[in-house]
């Protein structure tokens, strides 16, 4: 819904946005980005447990709204010097060539203990291979009522995780059959089910390699 807002944005070209706030709304009678308070007021006035907040820049609304409540929460309240969450998952894949033989992996941040392990799969991708590392942490954390964040490196799988899809341009064959099959099936959750998980980001940069990698680069 909220696209629409934007595109209403960026047509309004004869209006000074420089001093325009936006306003992101998650949860409130309405949700998405309104451009005005008065609106914005509308949704969240009276309304039990409303999450909302003002941005300078359209830029910055879209990110937050996308990035969602819970993960936009936690991004401002982590110490700028030990970023990261401890408590949380991180996943990462592995591939050898693209297709190649590919597999996945959960780890417990702060312990280090694997918590799953699937493949190798012949002809998988590597970003095949993070969506559905991704999917399959949310799974299990919904199935033991827990709300960890989870972390990839990969911005690719985390967009596939908000659109629900897996964007492959994999051509399927019998070979990567069983691939296609996880696929498929991590699709069907992610369309079947809620979660509130944030999945976040993992910045290398800052932090090292992901600690789910693998180790062969």
């Amino acid at each position: 819904m909220y696209n629409v807002w934007v595109n209403n944005f960026y047509s309004r070209k004869e209006r000074d946005v420089a001093k325009k706030k936006f306003y992101v709304v998650w949860n409130g009678l309405s949700t998405g980005i309104f451009d005005n308070w008065d609106e914005c007021k509308l949704q969240v006035t009276g309304y039990e447990s409303a999450q909302y907040k003002s941005f300078e820049t359209l830029e910055q609304a879209v990110a937050a709204y996308e990035q969602g409540w819970e993960a936009y929460r936690l991004s401002t309240i982590q110490n700028p010097v030990d970023d990261y969450i401890r408590d949380s998952i991180a996943v990462d894949a592995a591939c050898s060539g693209n297709p190649g033989d590919m597999e996945y992996r959960g780890v417990l941040l702060k312990t280090g203990k694997e918590l799953f392990r699937v493949g190798p799969m012949a002809q998988g991708t590597n970003n095949i291979g993070e969506f559905l590392a991704i999917v399959h942490a949310l799974a299990l954390m919904k199935k033991k009522n827990m709300s960890l964040p989870v972390y990839s490196d990969s911005l690719n799988a985390i967009s596939w995780i908000r659109q629900k899809t897996c964007k492959t341009r994999l051509e399927q064959t019998s070979e990567n059959a069983p691939v296609f099959n996880l696929i498929g099936r991590a699709e069907k959750w992610l369309n079947e089910n809620t979660y509130f998980n944030p999945v976040l980001k993992w910045e290398t940069a800052l932090w090292g390699e992901i600690p789910a990698d693998f180790g062969r680069k």
